[in-house]
């Protein structure tokens, strides 16, 4: 997949742990971790503006577009 999900770097630059996110915006340690993974094939926009508001960061700093030989594909 192109887009890159850049959680657990945000996690170590405020130094906090997966469970502490989990409290604080209330998604469950399971749901965060297949995010952290890349493994989320969708992420509601709710849940980024939670995470954005609770690492005090922007979405650039969570999602990140890499381009691959499959990316000229259309998806739509």
């Amino acid at each position: 997949m192109a887009i890159i999900i850049n959680l657990d770097v945000m996690l170590a630059k405020r130094k906090m742990k997966l469970r502490e996110l989990s409290d604080l915006i209330g998604i469950t340690v399971p749901n965060l971790s297949i995010l952290k993974t890349g493994k989320a094939k969708a992420i509601k926009l709710s849940t980024l503006d939670a995470i954005c508001h609770a690492l005090e960061c922007q979405p650039g700093n969570i999602l990140a577009f890499r381009k691959n030989r499959d990316s000229g594909k259309s998806r739509l």
